[in-house]
């Protein structure tokens, strides 16, 4: 499966739920190895911006997914490749 840039908490849901059931996983079958109910694993995979760090890095282990943190670099050259010596104007 390709790499998702996801940038707000709206954008999980439906990443969360394609890999669950890309794994052949039931609502349930996540909640059992969460340690929640099949309700409340419901509720997280429909509002992913309720969950804490420690849960969704558990919750994307149990699905196979790995998190990769990356920070863009800004379009500072030119066209031409060479790198700007322009000052900003703030």
């Amino acid at each position: 499966m390709p790499g998702f840039t996801v940038r707000t908490a709206d954008q999980l849901p439906a990443l969360l739920q394609a890999f669950r059931k890309e794994t052949g996983l039931t609502q349930s079958d996540v909640a059992l190895r969460l340690g929640v109910t099949q309700q409340t694993y419901s509720a997280l995979e429909r509002n992913a911006e309720n969950i804490g760090a420690a849960r969704l890095l558990k919750l994307l282990g149990i699905l196979g997914v790995e998190m990769v943190l990356d920070k863009p670099v800004p379009d500072a050259a030119p066209a031409s490749g060479k790198p700007s010596t322009d000052k900003p104007s703030w």
